[in-house]
């Protein structure tokens, strides 16, 4: 077991590597700053002690609400190295939900955009706010650089929280879920090992930086092992393929992470289009399933199959398919090193037989201690030691994991449970269909009814009907959707997962 700090890890890689190009920023497809290791171990350590000297001290919740720049990632890393807690918001939030995260939080201080700040002063009057242009080049953002750049002399345990990621909440408020130092240390570490990265690794970075797929998975990693991390501004599916095109470079990107729905628009503007990814070495899929269909078009596109993998905000990475071997197309793979896994009834909470579906149970370094302030929602979490997913799924004979839905996604209409993404896969292999999602709606007789909400391919002369009698023709009656909706686009959040509660509204119109 890694019994690190994230502090020991940025400190240790930055001392390793100084001299290497640790991060190029790139904005409108030209680098605007490019940044050593050992420019960046000093920037920190000057961005460290400036918080310092605002007060900010260990355990201190600091939020970033700030677009994706390299002064989000130089005050992301100070945090670290003085122990208090970084917490990205999505720069999108709306004063209504920022209102609950402040007051959720109680936070030292908040940085912000010049266009944020009234209204986070109206928000939060009492709380010290510190104002960041982001959209002015790096070098020329220069209030902490008159701090010292020495490191702080602070002791910071495994055990120290370093990091607060707001769940969506979609069954309730937001969660806050902590992760410390060592559930940090140890998920980079595994990462860097499964995955084999090193010092020679390029990493295009098109992630946001408030979820633990960009920040954690693709960003700590990098940096701890000593790569190059080539990272663009919001996501742009022509400004990517050209970055993984480009030879130019002494160094051409060689690692790009992304989830489906990035695939999806950079497959659309690949298309007839000459290109060679043979110098890509790894192409990773996560955050949200991948389609059997859309893993075979990215293979096509590649050249190789992409590597898909699952983990948790609450757990960090979990599972991966293998570098070397096989690669299933709708499995997330398997247990990364150190992780404890059960298949459980929900009801019994009695392990399942092989092969049978249940709920996911894990267990290990990489797993949260619980959630912010919400010891009850912590306690429903964790069962002797092992911590609930609430995502139902099986395992193969050589010990692959797929899953298979959602807990709280599981309609129940007529006393029978209906899998949405058994329904959702049978729509989804129609010709015609884009992409589609299936919830349960409320209803008088069944008690819920199951609806499909149905993006058609353009031109398409799809019609409802069609769709419910393909579906009749692999489904049992009452698996079936009652209601087929045609729409433009499905809601998702910033990673390209569905927000099947902004589906269920769609039908309360």
């Amino acid at each position: 077991m890694f019994c690190s700090t994230l502090r020991d890890l940025i400190t240790s890689a930055f001392s390793a590597f100084k001299g290497n190009i640790a991060i190029s920023f790139y904005r409108d497809r030209r680098i605007e700053t490019t940044i050593s290791y050992d420019d960046l171990d000093r920037d920190t350590n000057c961005m460290a002690n400036f918080l310092l000297n605002l007060s900010v001290k260990k355990g201190d919740r600091v939020v970033l609400f700030l677009s994706k720049s390299l002064i989000f990632v130089v005050t992301h890393l100070a945090l670290q190295k003085i122990g208090a807690i970084s917490v990205p918001l999505n720069p999108g939030f709306k004063k209504s939900e920022m209102a609950y995260y402040l007051r959720d939080l109680e936070a030292k201080i908040i940085l912000c955009e010049p266009a944020q700040e009234k209204m986070i002063r109206e928000i939060a009057p009492t709380v010290a706010r510190f104002v960041i242009p982001t959209d002015r080049p790096y070098n020329e953002i220069s209030f902490f650089r008159s701090a010292a750049d020495a490191l702080p002399e602070l002791s910071i345990n495994p055990d120290d929280p370093g990091l607060i990621i707001y769940t969506s909440g979609t069954t309730g408020e937001p969660k806050g879920v902590i992760l410390t130092h060592g559930n940090l240390a140890h998920d980079a570490k595994n990462i860097i090992s499964f995955w084999e990265i090193t010092k020679s690794d390029v990493l295009c970075h098109a992630l946001p930086l408030f979820h633990v797929h960009g920040l954690c998975f693709a960003l700590h990693t990098l940096l701890i092992a000593g790569g190059c991390v080539r990272m663009l501004e919001p996501f742009s599916a022509a400004t990517v393929a050209h970055m993984l095109m480009d030879k130019k470079e002494e160094n051409p990107c060689n690692v790009f992470m992304a989830v489906p729905s990035m695939y999806a628009r950079l497959m659309d503007f690949l298309l007839g289009r000459k290109h060679d990814f043979r110098h890509i070495r790894l192409l990773t899929s996560g955050s949200a399933p991948l389609l059997a269909r859309d893993f075979d078009i990215i293979a096509s596109a590649f050249g190789q199959e992409p590597l898909e993998r699952e983990g948790m905000t609450e757990t960090g990475m979990n599972f991966s398919n293998p570098l070397h071997g096989k690669k299933k197309a709708g499995s997330v793979g398997i247990p990364l090193p150190w992780l404890q896994v059960r298949i459980v009834n929900p009801e019994t909470l009695h392990d399942v037989d092989p092969g049978q579906s249940g709920e996911i149970w894990l267990k290990g370094p990489g797993v949260t201690p619980g959630y912010w302030r919400k010891p009850e929602e912590t306690a429903k979490a964790f069962v002797d030691g092992w911590f609930r997913t609430g995502d139902l799924g099986r395992v193969d004979s050589e010990g692959y994991y797929y899953l298979t839905d959602r807990i709280k996604d599981i309609i129940i209409s007529g006393g029978e449970n209906i899998s949405p993404k058994e329904v959702e896969a049978v729509i989804n292999r129609m010709e015609g269909v884009l992409e589609c999602s299936v919830v349960g709606i409320p209803d008088d007789k069944w008690g819920e009814k199951v609806v499909a909400a149905v993006v058609p391919q353009d031109n398409s002369p799809l019609e409802p009907n069609e769709i419910r009698a393909f579906c009749k023709m692999y489904l049992h009656d009452w698996k079936c959707p009652k209601i087929v909706s045609f729409v433009n686009k499905i809601p998702k959040n910033a990673m390209g997962k569905i927000i099947k509660e902004d589906v269920k509204k769609l039908f309360q119109r």
